[in-house]
């Protein structure tokens, strides 16, 4: 499965929001807001939303008065996302490409995604897109996944899922892990143009209070799901069961404790 075919439509983004989102992406998405909290930005965009995981942080974080648009590829996702806000939150959302933002030049000061560079089929294009948007000055900060070997339960999940489909096995979970290597994210970002970037692996331990739901999730929260319907023949409620018995194998006894690896980019406008 290719970066372009990742789609996070159907059941998938309540499976995600509510399976892999505390397992897996709030630990990550409370270090983004924390550190966007501290940068001075009126105008600021989050792409590749999701389903609001790291939107509502970055609302709590930020000065009540700032300008906050959340955008992503997919509605549904976004259509999460808006669940999390009242009307009393000021927060637009809009459906929008990362490589073809709908936005004027220099529109805004931060710019944030989390765990969404990855899935960008052309990666320096949404970081040229990501410069021209930007003011002088601002700033884009967005974090990757580390390899699948520093987050084994990328691995473990890649390899239960092809178990069930050895002549032909789904590849969705190589394609969030597949950027992870410094070098080559900043050497894209040098072919955009962008020479100040700093960056900080950020290595954790967590700790999975409902393994049932998190194996739930790793084959419904994504596109995996996708893979096996069209494969046919298996019913995903048994990749499930051996999920969950690998995670229970490999990591327990419950409470599971695994470990995660991402890395964070900050990246300034001159």
């Amino acid at each position: 499965m290719s970066e372009k075919h990742a789609k996070f439509i159907g059941d998938i983004p309540s499976n995600y929001d509510t399976g892999l989102g505390p397992n897996i992406f709030h630990d990550y998405a409370d270090r983004l807001a924390e550190r966007c909290g501290t940068m001075a930005a009126s105008h600021v965009v989050e792409i590749a939303a999701g389903t609001g995981i790291l939107s509502r942080r970055l609302r709590d974080a930020l000065p009540a008065e700032t300008r906050l648009v959340v955008t992503d590829l997919n509605q549904p996702m976004l259509d999460v996302a808006k669940s999390k806000f009242s009307t009393n939150d000021t927060v637009e959302f809009i459906v929008a490409d990362a490589m073809d933002l709908p936005f004027g030049d220099e529109e805004f000061d931060l710019m944030v995604c989390q765990f969404g560079t990855m899935f960008f089929p052309d990666k320096p294009m949404s970081y040229r897109e990501a410069a021209r948007v930007l003011r002088s000055g601002g700033h884009y900060i967005f974090n990757t996944w580390g390899a699948m070997s520093d987050n084994p339960f990328s691995q473990l999940a890649n390899d239960v899922a092809a178990a069930f489909f050895p002549s032909d096995p789904p590849g969705f979970y190589k394609v969030p892990f597949h950027y992870s290597d410094p070098t080559n994210v900043r050497a894209d970002l040098a072919a955009a143009g962008w020479d100040d970037v700093e960056h900080e692996t950020i290595p954790l331990m967590k700790t999975i209070k409902n393994p049932e739901v998190f194996a739930n999730a790793l084959v419904y929260g994504n596109p995996l799901i996708d893979e096996i319907r069209q494969r046919g023949g298996v019913d995903p409620s048994e990749v499930v069961d051996a999920m969950l018995d690998a995670l229970q194998s490999t990591f327990g006894p419950t409470p599971l404790v695994m470990p995660l690896q991402a890395t964070t980019f900050q990246c300034r406008v001159p």
